[in-house]
């Protein structure tokens, strides 16, 4: 499960950059304390991994101290955090020491100044360093996550790979997902397949085809000669619907069952009722598993029917 534990992006990737952030109020979004119970009762319903996202999850004050006791819950197999990489040049090796066992870190561009204006707010600089402090870190998998979007970054997938191979870090490409309403760009216009990145880097790299997963949505692919993975998330071309077995808590506390569906349960109110036990949370999470829609409806010519952002949804 996927859970994001910020109130607001720290900086805007790709898919969301024409999108104004605003705080959340405090009593709107759930507390460490809450996040932690609802945690323990996934592990122990059988929830074995477990990710925390965003936005970046370290600019919310006690994220360590909170990945600290989830990466000592005793049911969980892995903890595994997705992050923008702004706070990692400092952070990377107390998220270590906190059993955060894998990072995926958001990176769509190695040009400094497009990485600005993707971003709004971002230093290229920064997050390189903070790549490189993970690393040194020891983190036994790193990986980037790059949103690829035609004639804006679909020109840098040969970059970003030979970025990941002298790293000897993976990489995940991933379709744009229409979620929200955007000004930046028109998504069907924008949109570049996987199949054309990996047509793309095909002209530069060997790539073969491998079984290995990560129990998540990329089909992954080795590079001859190199040791890294290459892998590709395509929610349009190669619908990985019938696989998923994930669901997402937001900060506001819904349980959402499909990241492309709006089904979901407010666990919010469920753990704030007094009434309500351990047990009592863990049968509510139980009959919410009847609701998880059987796949999503994304189409790129039509106006989302999921007016949340990523921002909002987590990353």
């Amino acid at each position: 499960m996927r859970i994001s534990i910020t109130d607001r992006c720290d900086f805007r990737c790709v898919y969301c950059m024409s999108e104004e952030m605003t705080f959340l109020p405090r009593t709107q979004i759930l507390s460490l304390e809450e996040i932690y119970l609802l945690a323990q009762c996934f592990t122990e319903l059988g929830v074995g991994k477990i990710r925390i996202t965003g936005g970046e999850p370290l600019v919310r004050r006690g994220a360590i101290e909170l990945l600290q006791k989830m990466g000592s819950l005793p049911l969980l197999n892995e903890l595994v955090m997705t992050t923008n990489g702004s706070h990692l040049e400092h952070s990377a090796a107390q998220l270590k020491q906190a059993h955060v066992a894998r990072l995926n870190i958001s990176l769509d561009t190695l040009d400094a100044q497009k990485f600005k204006e993707l971003t709004r707010t971002g230093e290229l600089d920064v997050v390189l360093r903070g790549i490189d402090a993970a690393i040194n870190a020891g983190f036994k998998g790193i990986k980037i996550n790059a949103v690829i979007l035609k004639n804006r970054n679909h020109h840098e997938v040969v970059d970003l790979v030979q970025f990941a191979i002298d790293k000897g870090i993976d990489i995940s490409f991933i379709e744009e997902m229409p979620l929200g309403l955007i000004d930046a760009h028109d998504r069907a216009v924008a949109y570049y397949s996987s199949d054309q990145i990996r047509d793309d880097l095909a002209k530069q790299f060997n790539l073969r085809h491998i079984s290995e997963t990560t129990s998540g949505p990329s089909d992954y692919y080795r590079i001859q000669g190199a040791p890294i993975k290459v892998g590709f998330i395509s929610p349009h071309s190669h619908n990985f619907c019938s696989t998923c077995n994930r669901v997402r808590l937001t900060v506001e506390g819904r349980l959402l069952l499909c990241l492309g569906n709006e089904h979901s349960v407010d666990l919010k109110a469920a753990v704030r009722d007094p009434k309500n036990t351990p047990d009592d949370l863990k049968q509510i999470i139980i009959d919410a598993m009847q609701i998880k829609p059987e796949k999503h409806e994304f189409d790129l010519n039509e106006q989302p029917i999921i007016l949340r952002h990523m921002s909002v949804t987590g990353g």
